[in-house]
């Protein structure tokens, strides 16, 4: 018995469009965002901004976890879920520094990336570059750094534990910066090739 050639379409990823259990989550992670700037200015609660902080950091990984265990991946979602990590990571580093939190240099440090980045993604977009994934040392940089910022916030708290909160953001501090500065490296020839395949792609 001959089995059928499988075709392009048949091994094509699915794509769940707009509206599916994945960009609901990221989704509500952003909508939470506003809450975690209220509780830190309005309330000047550190505690419960950073308790708030840290779960949005540590979920970023369930919406992609879905999306490939239920078979809910889409193209919206590739775009959506990397842009609200980087709208998170922009609003609690500005938000830490205004606060006091983290010290001036780890402020500059982080900015200076994220807005690198960001200017270099949309520069490739306007140029016709096609669309580059996320690569995995740049989410692992990310989620350390969501793991690092809501320790120095805790640590600049009332809580009991604000020393151990605040060596443990060191900890995870450095080698998260480190890898983010790598993956940012990592991005200009991944950049270059997408951006020769797009003008490939609109000459062919």
């Amino acid at each position: 018995m001959t089995t059928a050639p499988t075709t392009s379409a048949d091994s094509a990823p699915h794509d769940g469009g707009l509206f599916t259990v994945p960009n609901l989550i990221t989704l509500a992670r952003f909508v939470c965002i506003p809450l975690f700037v209220w509780l830190l200015f309005s309330r000047d609660d550190r505690g419960n901004a950073a308790l708030l902080l840290g779960l949005l950091g540590s979920t970023d990984w369930i919406d992609g976890y879905v999306a490939r265990r239920f078979d809910q991946g889409s193209t919206i979602g590739k775009v959506i879920d990397p842009a609200v990590d980087r709208v998170l990571l922009a609003t609690a580093i500005v938000c830490l520094f205004i606060d006091g939190s983290v010290p001036r240099w780890v402020f500059w440090v982080v900015l200076v990336r994220e807005v690198v980045v960001s200017v270099g993604t949309l520069g490739l977009a306007a140029a016709g570059a096609r669309r580059v994934d996320v690569q995995w040392v740049g989410k692992a940089g990310t989620f350390g750094l969501m793991v690092a910022l809501p320790c120095f916030l805790a640590g600049a708290s009332t809580w009991a534990s604000k020393d151990w909160f605040r060596a443990a953001g060191w900890i995870w501090l450095v080698p998260s910066l480190v890898l983010s500065y790598y993956a940012a490296a990592t991005y200009v020839p991944i950049g270059r090739a997408a951006l020769a395949e797009g003008r490939a792609a609109r000459t062919g």
